[in-house]
């Protein structure tokens, strides 16, 4: 291959992976990995709040060990995004996670140069609320740049494929045990604060994600209609129906895909369906509740 055409190559390469909808993406990561290390600096680990997940155990062994916490986060998640590879959505939905959780751990470890060790206030109320807020925001951003925070996220993953736990239960399992562990090291007070911080936190990141229901249900209409299914069970791993439809103005009979996804999930399943094919009709909409495989479990009420 000549010079020329090996340029003209990369360069066409690296306009189909550098958009700006990719740019994008990754400052929503790096922006949402700063406001979650600000808010663990500024209002978490000073008050002993811990956030649940690995950055939560981090701090309980920052505690005994005097060990940075981002050092025990970045090291924390390692072994998990290994095991959890394949089941982040792909490469480039990997990829994104590990950029996420490398990023808040640094920015955890450096701001400590920078901000009050001792936090901005001493009330408790305080830094539950402005804590738990600020930390969804950060975790809202990294969900909207199709990235995830790692820890929670990928071990609820790993127990949904392997036990089929839900991911809903699983984060609850995950995050009760680190809150019942902080309990023990700094008091069962502290620890029922770090329970309504978590909650406010995940509140906050719906909100800063796209919006305050927790599932969405899309339906898509395109011409791709079996690259796109495939693409949704391999690269999401989530189930699709195909439903059977009818054009009012064509007459043509025209499949439509249905799926039900988490809200962190929601700007990977947009980003697939236009990869494939950018003239996709697409619908998405709130879903109160998610019952069956992969959320909770469907029981006679």
């Amino acid at each position: 291959m000549s010079k020329k055409k090996s340029t003209t190559a990369i360069r066409t390469l690296a306009r189909r992976h550098l958009t700006w909808e990719t740019a994008k993406a990754y400052a929503f990561i790096l922006i949402g990995a700063l406001i979650q290390a600000i808010s663990m600096r500024l209002f978490l680990i000073p008050s002993k709040l811990v956030s649940g997940g690995i950055s939560g155990l981090a701090q309980l062994v920052n505690y005994y060990t005097g060990w940075p916490v981002g050092l025990m986060i970045l090291l924390g998640n390692a072994p998990l995004f290994i095991i959890g590879w394949h089941y982040l959505g792909g490469p480039r939905f990997a990829l994104r996670t590990a950029i996420s959780v490398t990023a808040f751990a640094l920015f955890t470890d450096l701001l400590v140069f920078f901000l009050p060790t001792g936090g901005i206030t001493d009330d408790i109320v305080l830094n539950t609320l402005y804590g738990g807020i600020i930390l969804g925001i950060g975790l809202g951003l990294v969900y909207r740049g199709q990235g995830t925070s790692g820890g929670s996220d990928i071990l609820a993953r790993i127990l949904n494929h392997r036990f089929g736990i839900s991911i809903s239960q699983a984060y609850l399992v995950t995050d009760s045990l680190v809150v019942l562990a902080a309990g023990f090291v700094f008091g069962w007070t502290l620890a029922l604060y770090a329970l309504v911080m978590i909650y406010v936190s995940g509140v906050a990141a719906e909100l800063a994600s796209e919006g305050s229901n927790v599932f969405r249900a899309a339906m898509i209409i395109t011409d791709e209609t079996q690259k796109v299914s495939e693409a949704i069970l391999v690269d999401m791993d989530r189930g699709v129906t195909i439903l059977q439809g009818t054009g009012a103005y064509t007459k043509k009979d025209r499949p439509v895909l249905y799926c039900v996804v988490t809200i962190s999930e929601t700007h990977q399943l947009k980003a697939i369906v236009h990869e494939i094919d950018p003239d996709a009709f697409m619908v998405i909409g709130h879903a109160h509740e998610a019952l069956g495989e992969g959320f909770k479990p469907l029981k006679k009420p």
